[in-house]
């Protein structure tokens, strides 16, 4: 969907260290009849993963859905990989928000009071309510997250007035709440830069924490006997307005939403509590915004910061979105001539587009903000005279409870038969998918250049490039297939950590022994350089790169997502061979780890041997030196990769003393497939595994 400008942060001047000697002045081999891949000159096989970094500033084009259909398609996938990003995802059980409302201030029209509630146990968020007064309910209710203000939900300057516009909404007929960041006022528990390696393999991330608050926020406001369930809605500017989208995004209870200041093209959010890893690979802001639809939004934006071109870009591309809901009515724009901000002209535009749906008026004159009065500080604040409840939790327990959340909803989901090992699938196996931000390709969308092809004693060989449409990726790899009858027979895939010239003579193109000893029983076998492997090196400048680019998890797939994406994309080539007829996998070493997460993922692989190279799949430093992934463990690790590939043939050898895969053999007993699962401590022989992949299916 998403298609970055020509804007790469720096280019390999002299791609000839990715490709073969000579490989420039071969011309590609013809497709073969039935050979459903596109084939590309062999001059344009350079890996631009190897090339790109892309970050919060690089500007995006959207590519607008032709058909309410696609967008309802891609709107699934979007709002379930902001869940996965952000921790979420199976949703964490709404515990009890035991709210407190206190400190009841009542002045002529309006009412303010102090409120807390508990999103997680102990966990607490603060802000303050605001009511009408001398009106009869139920009214809407709105949420109000604040942006980086100094003072947070307290501010009152000229730029922008948390409780100013409270206030206002209140007289106007709203339950107003507006609730601390994170860190800032009454939120102590835990600061504004939470989160680190750890907790992201667990999904925990300090965007994660305040998507879960908004939330709650939600829930808090359905609770109460004066809000009116079906009228919520949300606004905020800045970090408050990306908190304002993406609640809006992933919560249908709100009906209507006007992020100020902050939906750009050009600039996606600063700040850690706008960055969740993960959350923005193929994807951006104006694609996020328009998930709101067909619901009403206000796109707020100013001439002096990042929406400047709001009016003329990201409007005109989120209401295309609406017009596939012929609601284009639904949708709008206003611009101030002004620094970045939630003015009192922003605030009186948002009065009037909120009016207009929660309030179901368009008279001009209600929604003009009449002269406010804030109250003190320490009159606002929800602490400020007495120390945090017994309950409260510290960041370290916070972690420690999420983490043991995530562990239960994991075993609550363990497959005892054939329909749990569907659900299993649909939410876990999606966890994954989104974790690893891999997917195996359709064979129409592969793109295969041919370098050469040499045929010598029955065996021929390819050496070949293999990417995708659209995604700018180029794996090398080497094909090997028998000659003689058209009998479709079995195709492998080989992976190993140093790449294809460990299985293989890429000088010579001759077959290793393993390769050898499996085109005894095999039609074709298929080896990779994975990616930062063998030929797929990247420049020196890349690292640099990296370092200067801040929150590159966020926009950029780790090492080990591209090489699971690799082996999915070596998968589907070989499936779509004329010759193969079943598709089997083989990961040595340490690769044995990474084709065990792409078989998790892999649509059918009917035998698997994989080397797990004595990995501590309990230990999360183990993972964090192995399989640095944000959201791993929150998506079940290998456990869930293992989970997926029963009933299949699946032989793990080389455990050694730390690999635990009492997950998987319980997965294979439930399926009643314990006989097609072998676990071994020792490493396997070439003999034991071709053995096992050559028994029957």
């Amino acid at each position: 969907m998403v298609h970055p400008r020509r804007c790469t942060k720096f280019v390999l001047l002299v791609f000839g260290a990715l490709l073969c000697p000579g490989a420039l002045s071969r011309a590609a081999a013809p497709a073969e009849e039935g050979y459903p891949m596109t084939q590309q000159p062999a001059n344009q096989t350079a890996d631009k993963r190897l090339t790109e970094v892309r970050g919060l500033r690089d500007p995006q084009t959207f590519a607008r859905p032709q058909t309410k259909k696609e967008w309802l398609a891609r709107a699934r996938e979007l709002r379930t990989h902001i869940l996965v990003s952000c921790g979420l995802w199976p949703v964490p059980k709404r515990t009890t928000l035991r709210a407190k409302i206190f400190g009841r201030i009542e002045r002529e029209d309006y009412s303010v009071e102090k409120v807390y509630f508990e999103s997680y146990p102990g966990f607490f968020v603060t802000g303050n309510l605001y009511r009408p007064s001398g009106k009869r309910g139920p009214f809407p209710g709105i949420i109000n997250p604040h942006g980086h203000w100094k003072n947070g939900r307290i501010e009152s300057i000229e730029r922008g007035s948390i409780p100013g516009r409270c206030i206002s909404f209140a007289r106007q007929g709203y339950v107003a709440f507006s609730y601390d960041m994170v860190g800032y006022n009454d939120s102590k528990q835990v600061t504004h830069k939470f989160g680190g390696p750890r907790e992201e393999l667990w999904g925990l991330s300090l965007m994660g924490l305040q998507l879960w608050n908004s939330i709650r926020a939600v829930d808090f406001l359905c609770s109460l006997p004066d809000v009116d369930k079906r009228r919520i809605g949300c606004t905020g500017a800045s970090g408050g307005g990306t908190q304002t989208f993406m609640v809006t995004a992933v919560e249908d209870r709100i009906k209507a939403a006007a992020p100020v200041n902050m939906i750009s093209a050009h600039m996606q959010g600063g700040c850690l509590c706008e960055n969740a890893p993960g959350l923005r690979i193929d994807t951006y802001n104006v694609e996020i915004g328009a998930l709101a639809a067909p619901r009403p939004l206000l796109l707020v934006s100013a001439t002096g910061d990042w929406t400047v071109n709001t009016p003329r870009e990201e409007h005109p591309d989120i209401r295309s979105v609406y017009e596939l809901f012929d609601a284009t009515d639904r949708v709008h724009c206003v611009q101030f001539d002004a620094e970045h901000n939630y003015n009192k002209d922003s605030r009186e535009a948002v009065y009037a587009w909120l009016g207009k749906w929660l309030l179901r008026s368009t008279d001009e004159e209600r929604f003009k903000e009449q002269p406010f009065e804030v109250e003190e500080r320490e009159d606002l604040l929800v602490f400020s005279d007495k120390k945090l409840p017994q309950r409260a939790i510290s960041e370290g327990e916070l972690v420690e409870q999420r983490i043991a959340a995530a562990e239960r909803q994991l075993a609550e989901l363990k497959p005892k038969s054939r329909g749990d090992r569907r659900r299993f699938r649909r939410i876990m196996g999606t966890a994954l998918a989104h974790a690893l931000n891999a997917a195996e390709p359709a064979a129409g969308d592969l793109v295969v250049t041919t370098l050469s092809e040499t045929t010598r004693d029955g065996i021929t060989c390819r050496q070949l490039r293999l990417g995708r449409k659209g995604k700018g990726d180029a794996v090398p790899a080497i094909l090997f297939v028998r000659t003689g009858p058209k009998r479709k027979g079995p195709g492998v895939l080989v992976v190993h950590p140093q790449g294809k010239a460990a299985v293989a003579d890429v000088a010579t193109l001759q077959p290793g022994p393993l390769v050898e000893q499996l085109l005894q029983q095999s039609r074709a076998v298929l080896a990779i350089d994975c990616f930062l492997t063998g030929e797929s090196v990247a420049p020196e400048a890349r690292a640099k790169a990296i370092a200067d680019t801040r929150y590159f998890n966020t926009y950029n797939r780790t090492d080990v997502s591209n090489r699971v994406q690799d082996i999915l994309t070596g998968l589907a080539y070989l499936g779509a061979r004329p010759e193969v007829s079943r598709r089997r996998l083989v990961g040595l070493g340490e690769a044995g780890l990474w084709a065990l997460l792409a078989r998790g993922l892999a649509r059918s692989v009917d035998a698997t041997v994989v080397d797990v190279a004595g990995f501590d799949n309990t230990d999360d430093n183990s993972f964090l030196e192995r399989l640095a992934t944000p959201g791993l463990r929150r998506a079940g690790d290998v456990r869930t990769a293992g989970v997926l590939a029963a009933p299949s043939r699946l032989f793990i050898h080389n455990t050694g003393a730390r690999f635990k895969a009492r997950w998987i053999e319980d997965a294979y007993n439930a399926a009643a497939a314990r006989h097609w699962l072998r676990v071994q401590r020792a490493r396997a022989s070439h003999d034991q595994m071709c053995q096992w992949l050559k028994a029957p299916a």
